[in-house]
């Protein structure tokens, strides 16, 4: 009897243990590949650090007062009431800034407002900062404006003036720039946001500024808000507005711009000049202008003394719809200096309009929010009434800061309390630099006098440019 078959069995089953063995082997292996790291090779791309050479400083003027329609063989024609005075500085130790002037094609006469422009020094950049007054007493406008001049910008709001009977309202468009500047205007009014026809697609050549009467973009609209939008080439936006009662001028202001919403506006350096109950205090003295640009949401308004901490009034919620301006009346607050603190839940705008009355004499302005200053920066007093800083911590801790002038002759050290606010007093026609010590503060330049009354909220310099990383 043969045992092959035998030997074949035990052959073939030696293969299949050796296989399995193999088979099981690999998977450990694989596994075990997988599982552990495998070795790697980096390596760190070439990269360049460098800090960008600084552009020259630019800062636009907001111009004369202006008055429309004293040609009645041309009515939309203007003329200047009378001309900006200006004071200007830069940082200390730099050459004095350069001056240029805008031309106006609807001025008939008369200069347009100036630029200061401040070169950079040893590849440092150079602040510059000036402000302008005007005080005019004619039959169709009187009042005291004062305006700090501002860099351009390619995306800035106008909250204030009106295009209700009786205001005269025009809106500055200036281009500083070597090339044309394109520029959108939204108009948020009862209607929430339109772009008016005139508004739209407006160039504004170089080296220029258009000006715009306000009802001609807004008629009738009592509380507008205006974003200035513009390619091409960043501008400075402002606007002028005035008030005639009956045939008695109420008072004249120039606004500024405010850069962008933020959910927290801060606007201090209110003055109140006339007590609740004085003639004439049917009518509001004291106004909030709110806007909630792009989404609905609530507000919440305190109304606060500088020096003091209690409120004056008590807070009130201001419901805001998207798109759509709110005013509400600040009444009964007596004679002296207030900050307002608007905080809401979104991006917001927010001024106060403040009258000295409503008789002959009388002046008003538009208080806007201040920007938060964390750097040394330069700000110009301008000529008029004594001017008044007004100082807000919003911090939880005391920060010192000092106040010098940009001439080294004077210098004043300050403590301001957490969470509150004071005042110094400071001298006109003055270039004044603003040193926080590393810390946040708010500030305000407020003018008061006889039937004179102005705003001019202080900005942070120009942050300098920040170092970028170039890869070949």
């Amino acid at each position: 009897m043969s045992d092959r078959p035998v030997f074949r069995w035990a052959t073939n089953s030696a293969r299949m243990l050796v296989g399995t063995v193999v088979s099981v082997v690999a998977v450990v292996a694989v596994v075990t590949a997988v599982s552990v790291p495998w070795p790697t090779v980096e390596k760190e791309p070439v990269s360049v650090s460098a800090v960008p050479a600084p552009a020259p400083s630019v800062i636009v003027c907001d111009g004369p007062l202006l008055s429309i329609g004293r040609d009645v063989t041309n009515v939309a024609a203007l003329a200047v009431a009378t001309p900006q005075r200006l004071i200007a500085g830069v940082s200390a130790g730099a050459q004095p800034p350069e001056e240029s002037m805008l031309s106006v094609a609807e001025l008939s006469s008369g200069e347009g407002p100036a630029v200061f422009t401040a070169q950079p020094e040893n590849r440092a950049r150079v602040d510059v900062a000036a402000a302008g007054a005007a005080t005019v007493a004619a039959d169709d406008l009187a009042g005291f404006a004062a305006s700090a001049c501002r860099p351009p910008l390619m995306e800035s709001w106008l909250i204030g003036g009106s295009a209700r009977t009786g205001a005269a309202d025009l809106v500055l468009l200036s281009n500083p720039g070597v090339v044309p500047a394109t520029v959108q205007l939204t108009v948020f009014g009862a209607e929430g946001a339109s772009a008016p026809p005139g508004g739209t697609d407006v160039v504004i050549p170089a080296g220029s500024q258009r000006v715009l009467p306000l009802a001609g973009l807004v008629s009738g609209e009592e509380s507008p808000v205006l974003r200035v939008s513009a390619v091409g080439s960043p501008i400075h936006a402002s606007l002028q507005t005035s008030l005639t009662r009956t045939l008695t001028p109420g008072g004249v202001d120039q606004v500024g711009p405010v850069a962008e919403p933020l959910p927290a506006q801060t606007i201090t350096g209110i003055s109140v000049t006339r007590s609740p109950g004085a003639e004439g205090a049917s009518d509001a003295a004291t106004v909030l202008r709110l806007l909630a640009p792009s989404s609905e949401t609530s507000a919440l308004v305190t109304v606060t003394p500088v020096g003091r901490a209690e409120p004056a009034l008590e807070p009130q919620t201001v419901p805001l719809v998207a798109g759509q301006p709110v005013e509400i009346e600040l009444g009964g607050l007596a004679v002296g200096s207030y900050t307002v603190a608007v905080t809401a839940g979104e991006p917001i705008l927010a001024a106060v309009w403040q009258t000295t009355g409503f008789e002959e004499g009388s002046d008003f302005a538009w208080y806007l929010p201040s920007p938060t200053v964390s750097v040394p920066s330069i700000f110009a007093a301008p000529s008029g009434p004594p001017p008044a800083l007004t100082l807000v911590n919003p911090s939880s801790e005391p920060v010192d800061i000092s106040v010098a002038s940009e001439d080294g002759s004077y210098r004043l050290e300050l403590s301001v309390p957490a969470q509150a606010s004071m005042t110094a007093r400071l001298s006109p026609r003055t270039v004044y630099v603003l040193d926080p010590g590393g810390n946040d503060i708010l500030a305000g330049l407020s003018l008061t006098g006889d039937g004179a009354l102005a705003g001019i909220p202080v900005w942070p310099a120009d942050a300098a440019a920040p170092e970028i990383t170039v890869y070949p």
